[in-house]
């Protein structure tokens, strides 16, 4: 018997667990992929190019073999320094509408996608938790900035964001450590965007990645970031925030702390007598025999489609469509960011300037259409994740070609600096995109496999069609030349899940009625029941989600146990 559970070891499982550790309970987490430590041997930031199986290329036998497609088509190639981390849909399958594809991209280890996520860790502003109430699509929002703004501050002073202090209330600043620099190139397109627009600003990302780190976060293992960019590859230094190098150390220290890996959740256990959840039934991934664990309190941090999927599939006389599904809301609003438009160019004038290590970061344009504006007929806005590097580069990858002194005397030649923004949009939650257990397939631990049917419309495409003409206005303002820009929304094999930002599935809400979660994270129907993934997002804004799952689970989390402490779970 343990005080809480919490299923998932990612991003949010792993605060989850600290959380209640350094409070004192007994915490299981369950981890239905393999075991890992920090640093691992499976790591591969220390080798180099021609370390790596094949280069660092997947070998063409996963072609063959029908291996890794749908990973391929997000990444368009595949490499064997991070494959380790992903998931092959061929062992782990799911079901989608043969005209709707979508890209689930999953990291089943202890660590989840933590070990492999893009750092960018930025607040959402006041406006983004208005949204849905505003225009009236999506479930309104139970919270507003306010109630996440001091839990920003906590995630923020314990993972380590490097960032600069930019002074834009719909972007609001942290706490920061010392932001990376800016290239020559992308200062160069700053400046000109301060002297054309009031409304439109480029600046530095905000990472993951340590650059001063405290004392604390030395004592705990933890260095500060090389430049180097392998981050994909797993961080031995452990400079860049994952649940394996920070969080779930934090929990293990205190001694309150179980991990049980290879322990697939398939159930969320319902007392019928008490009304409570009584703990969660595994299927063990190696001998797949069942088992189950019982707790006080359980948190389900399993991704927004797979706590998704363990919902639906915890059914019980009171709940015959899934646990804390009264409303029958879960597996509705599936959303995900989006890229409708991509826009590149040349940057004239700094041929002979030169970077020197590589910055784990890009740089941002933040949203500013959170107003409609006159002449548009869409809703919601975009931002751009963007980047300045010299094309071509000047180092040797494993797909390059040449050797010796040719390699040698072109990397000493002046390049030119090439600018690209990709626009990161938000997509509307629509109760129509939805996941579901299939009711025929399952996966080989008899497992009904998610279903999930979900896509982009019209407002998306009208969204996408604007960034398009945005885009190229910032460039030229910029100052930049030689100028293109696609719209990359319009392509037939543009599908929903490619950001790697699904969310929805169990939102948010007041209204029991409408909503799965209250201002809590707790589902409205089982008091000790709660959700603090990606599935608790009633909307997407334009930003990476990942700071706002932590804030809220961290938020969470200390609601639970001060209501155990009291004796009411």
């Amino acid at each position: 018997m343990f005080d809480v559970i919490v299923v998932g070891s990612g991003i949010t499982g792993g605060w989850a667990a600290k959380e209640f550790c350094e409070k004192g309970f007994k915490t299981l987490v369950i981890e239905r992929g393999r075991h890992l430590d920090h640093p691992s041997k499976e790591y591969t930031d220390m080798k180099a190019p021609w370390q790596l199986e094949n280069q660092g290329l997947a070998p063409e036998a996963y072609d063959e073999q029908g291996r890794y497609q749908m990973l391929k088509k997000k990444k368009r190639s595949l490499k064997t320094d991070s494959i380790q981390f992903f998931v092959d849909e061929n062992e782990h399958p799911y079901s989608y509408p043969e005209e709707r594809p979508f890209m689930w991209t999953r990291g089943y280890q202890l660590g989840g996608r933590s070990i492999t996520w893009g750092r960018q860790v930025l607040r959402w502003g006041p406006k983004d938790f208005k949204a849905n109430e505003k225009d009236g699509h999506g479930v309104p929002w139970p919270i507003g900035y306010e109630d996440l703004s001091s839990w920003y501050d906590y995630v923020e002073s314990f993972i380590g964001v490097s960032a600069n202090k930019d002074g834009l209330p719909d972007l609001p600043d942290g706490v920061f450590q010392k932001p990376w620099e800016m290239s020559c190139a992308e200062v160069f397109i700053a400046e000109n965007m301060a002297k054309n627009f009031t409304d439109r600003r480029l600046i530095i990302g905000r990472s993951a990645n340590l650059t001063e780190p405290t004392q604390a976060q030395l004592i705990s293992g933890r260095a500060k970031c090389q430049a180097r960019s392998y981050c994909a590859r797993g961080c031995s230094f452990g400079a860049y925030f994952s649940s394996l190098s920070a969080t779930l150390p934090a929990a293990k220290v205190t001694g309150n702390l179980t991990i049980v890996t290879d322990a697939i959740a398939s159930s969320v256990d319902y007392d019928e007598v008490s009304g409570k959840a009584s703990g969660v039934t595994i299927i063990d991934a190696i001998t797949k025999e069942q088992r189950s664990y019982k707790a006080r309190v359980v948190f389900l941090c399993a991704s927004a489609l797979g706590s998704v999927q363990i919902l639906l599939n915890s059914t019980s006389k009171t709940f015959p469509n899934g646990i804390a599904n009264s409303s029958g809301v879960v597996g509705h609003y599936i959303m995900d960011h989006f890229i409708g438009a991509v826009g590149k160019a040349e940057v004239p004038g700094l041929e002979d300037k030169y970077s020197y290590g590589r910055r784990p970061i890009g740089t941002y344009i933040p949203n500013y259409r959170h107003e409609q504006q006159a002449g548009t007929d869409f809703i919601r806005g975009f931002g751009f994740q963007a980047s300045a590097t010299q094309r071509p580069k000047s180092g040797v990858t494993a797909n390059s070609q040449g050797v010796g002194a040719a390699v040698k005397a072109n990397a000493n030649q002046d390049k030119p600096w090439r600018f690209t923004a990709v626009m990161y949009g938000e997509m509307l939650p629509y109760y129509e995109n939805v996941a579901s257990l299939h009711p025929t397939k399952k996966d080989k631990w008899g497992m009904p496999q998610l279903h999930i049917d979900a896509e982009f419309k019209e407002n998306e495409r009208k969204m996408s069609a604007q960034a398009t003409i945005d885009i190229k206005e910032i460039l030229e303002a910029g100052g930049c030349q030689n100028i293109t820009v696609n719209q990359a929304l319009g392509n037939k094999h543009m599908m929903v899940g490619a950001r790697t930002h699904e969310m929805g599935g169990a939102c948010m809400g007041k209204d029991p009625k409408t909503s799965v979660l209250n201002k809590w994270a707790q589902t409205h129907d089982v008091d000790n029941l709660f959700v603090t993934d990606g599935a608790a997002m009633a909307s997407c804004a334009t930003q990476n989600p990942s700071l706002t799952y932590m804030a809220i689970t961290a938020r969470a989390a200390d609601y639970a146990a001060k209501l155990m402490k009291e004796g009411k779970l």
